[in-house]
């Protein structure tokens, strides 16, 4: 019965699962997920590849975290493998470590090059700039003009559709500059992957005898059938939520070709950056961090596009004043009716994959606490 719902979860990517996971396994709800795709776990959904191959099918979810609460929780619904996180950038017909390293500056100029030396060399080659105020003055101030027009300016204009001057600090500001030879892409103490994948995960998640999975179903075709007793938790986009009154919030979407080959591996590393005149962003061998074991591969390439699949907010002074808008009516909406907003649309705001379980994990909390039950101050409780 559709109004046999204490919870209703509007979305069955990582949050709607985790938060229908903790409202059922904690306080024993009667939890109703919906989704208007086929599937389970958003954008981290995987699935094989017509030769068997294990891909992912909305670009690659590397999961890193420094959190060893949350990493033991999710150890509740997989196993974890370490995954290596290594990505090169193909400039000037060759591959360098990217992010920017000491072997990057090595190979670029063409020099032996410690610490101090590097340090040296950026620093003749930096803009003063004290404050950035956008992407370009933020790379400008860390490496100087000639880093940043062949690894940032290209890969960032063909990424967001606009030029680096048009975008806040943070775009750039996320890509860490280092003075050593850590090659990973990322620095979290925990780098690892399910070993059977992001959607076994979820699945596990949605395993229980108090959550219901219903696909193929949209939440404005249902809104109005469906009366949850305690609450609804909300993942899609905020503005369609309210029938976009104050205007469509603006995003960038992707298309990705998946090809096949008959060889083991065709990269050297999981992720190549493209900042130069192809058309697409980047190519990813996910086998390298998935752990599978076959005969053959996949290289996905992933073409970025403003029309299409809402993937990434687009971090720009306008945007943020509209969603700010929209964040108002949202708060007024979960004051009067429990309407819980969580996830990168229904908050406008890029995560990571550990970001936004962390997200959901708070959101269960504001619901429990909401409905009267002592709020835990663990995790995995």
């Amino acid at each position: 019965m559709l109004d046999d719902v204490d919870l209703l979860v509007c979305g069955a990517g990582p949050v709607g699962c985790v938060v229908a996971e903790r409202a059922a396994s904690v306080l024993g709800w009667k939890v109703l997920v919906i989704d208007r795709r086929p599937h389970i776990a958003g954008n981290c959904h995987d699935s094989p590849a017509t030769n068997g191959v294990l891909v992912h099918n909305y670009g690659p979810h590397y999961f890193r975290t420094d959190d060893e609460n949350l990493l033991r929780y999710l150890s509740r619904f997989a196993e974890f493998a370490p995954a290596k996180y290594e990505v090169r950038s193909l400039v000037r017909d060759q591959l360098y470590p990217f992010p920017i390293n000491l072997g990057t500056l090595e190979q670029f100029f063409g020099r032996k090059l410690d610490a101090d030396s590097a340090e040296q060399l950026l620093a003749e080659r930096r803009v003063p700039i004290a404050d950035p105020t956008n992407s370009e003055e933020y790379v400008l101030s860390r490496v100087g003009r000639e880093l940043y027009e062949v690894f940032y300016l290209h890969y960032t204009r063909k990424q967001w559709g606009v030029h680096p001057r048009d975008l806040d600090p943070q775009v750039c500001g996320r890509v860490p500059v280092r003075l050593n030879r850590d090659g990973r892409y990322v620095g979290h103490k925990f780098q690892v992957m399910p070993a059977g994948g992001f959607t076994k995960l979820f699945a596990r998640m949605l395993k229980h005898p108090k959550i219901r999975t219903l696909l193929n179903c949209d939440f404005s075709e249902v809104r109005h059938l469906i009366h949850p007793r305690r609450a609804t938790v909300y993942c899609g986009p905020v503005d369609a939520y309210f029938d976009n009154r104050l205007g469509k919030l603006p995003y960038r979407s992707l298309k990705f070709e998946f090809v096949p080959h008959a060889v083991a591996w065709r990269q050297p590393c999981v992720q190549i950056n493209y900042p130069n005149d192809f058309t697409y962003t980047r190519s990813v061998e996910i086998k390298h961090v998935t752990g599978q074991r076959h005969a053959e591969t996949v290289v996905s390439y992933e073409t970025p596009c403003a029309e299409g699949e809402p993937f990434y907010p687009i971090p720009q002074p306008a945007s943020a004043e509209l969603y700010a808008r929209y964040r108002a009516l949202a708060e007024a909406e979960t004051a009067r009716n429990r309407v819980y907003f969580c996830g990168r649309l229904a908050q406008y705001r890029y995560f990571n994959t550990d970001e936004v379980i962390q997200e959901a994990l708070a959101c269960f909390q504001t619901i429990r606490r909401s409905a009267g039950a002592p709020a835990s101050l663990s995790t995995a409780a």
